[in-house]
């Protein structure tokens, strides 16, 4: 776990080195060469998360190629680490938690959410069966140690939220980045962690491997407002503001086919969307697969525009806990733009 540590502290060392950069980063030229061909790379912060299912799906559907563009999907375990290559030019886009966006603000840097792919955040809090006695609610992550997917990522923010909400200082408590699927499964088997905060397929996972039970339920309207106290604006195309307004055409055609494919998961059943889906996503089997889908589809919007107070509520949370926004002023404004999908 120490070495797991180290690595989520470099990484969060890396982000905050950037706050220096421009949110373009120094390679804005070769990114605008390669969309000449249609060619363009995006970072999906875990491609086989079910809260970040339509990127992979969009590309499944070839709905990509169908408005000529050429996307490469990249991966990495957490939307801090997803960011952090968009900011340093690797990627023109990131699939992540629109978060991320109040929270670059306040550190000088403009991103937008171009697609709003979700409403809720798409999470469950789950405990250990071993510390089902003394974890019933976030009022008892005072002394516990619970698993994120990394330091300073939105299950990061989220736990700090819950904790702060129900009177539990941040101090209080420990979370260590475990990631997801069969690393989360492994800290919660092996007693490393006593409960934390997942996504599907790893939180079907955890119930169908009696590991645990879900504590909290974030992936509908009613759990995110029962949480959260409103809609939880997450799972998003987010991308530079000064990328976004020199590439409008590209950003349209990205959202013609985000939005072409939220419309065809809206009218097809869970069992239809796991059978577009790499094989190798459905680790926990079909069937398990398939429910994992079903029981996350009431968090995607069907149209990719923004709930209208949604952003007002992500910027409460953070507001909560995080030193970085609690003074600052954020325009909410500049956090998102729905110019491309209402078109």
């Amino acid at each position: 776990m120490r070495t797991q540590l180290k690595i989520s502290a470099a990484v969060a060392a890396a982000a905050l080195a950037l706050t220096g950069l421009t949110a373009c980063g120094g390679s804005s030229q070769g990114a605008s060469a390669d969309v000449k061909d249609g060619k363009l790379k995006i970072m999906v912060g875990g491609l086989d998360k079910v809260i970040y299912l339509p990127a992979r799906l969009t590309q499944q559907l070839g709905y990509f190629k169908a408005e000529g563009l050429d996307v490469t999907l990249l991966t990495e375990p957490a939307g801090v680490q997803a960011t952090t290559s968009m900011l340093s030019g690797d990627v023109q886009g990131v699939v992540g938690f629109y978060d991320h966006t109040l929270d670059l603000q306040a550190k000088n840097k403009q991103v937008e959410s171009v697609v709003q792919l979700a409403q809720t955040p798409g999470e469950v809090e789950v405990v250990a069966n071993k510390a089902t006695g003394d974890l019933t609610s976030p009022k008892d992550f005072k002394g516990k140690t619970l698993g994120v997917t990394g330091l300073g990522s939105s299950t990061d923010f989220l736990t700090k939220y819950l904790a702060v909400d129900n009177g539990v200082k941040t101090e209080e408590f420990h979370t260590v980045a475990v990631g997801a699927g069969q690393t989360f499964l492994a800290a919660l088997r092996q007693g490393s962690i006593q409960g934390g905060m997942t996504t599907e397929p790893t939180a079907a996972q955890v119930v169908d491997k009696n590991l645990g039970k879900v504590l909290l339920d974030m992936r509908t309207p009613e759990g995110s407002k029962q949480a959260l106290g409103g809609l939880y604006p997450s799972s998003s195309l987010y991308m530079s503001t000064d990328w976004v307004n020199s590439h409008k055409d590209t950003v349209q055609k990205l959202a013609n086919a985000f939005v072409r494919t939220l419309k065809w998961m809206s009218a097809h059943t869970p069992e239809e969307i796991a059978a577009k889906m790499p094989a190798d996503y459905a680790q926990g089997g079909k069937e398990l697969y398939a429910k994992a889908i079903k029981d996350t589809l009431p968090m995607f919007t069907k149209d990719g525009v923004m709930p209208a107070d949604g952003p007002a509520t992500v910027e409460r949370v953070l507001k909560s806990f995080n030193p970085n926004l609690k003074n600052a002023t954020i325009d909410l404004k500049k956090t998102y733009t729905t110019e491309f999908v209402k078109k």
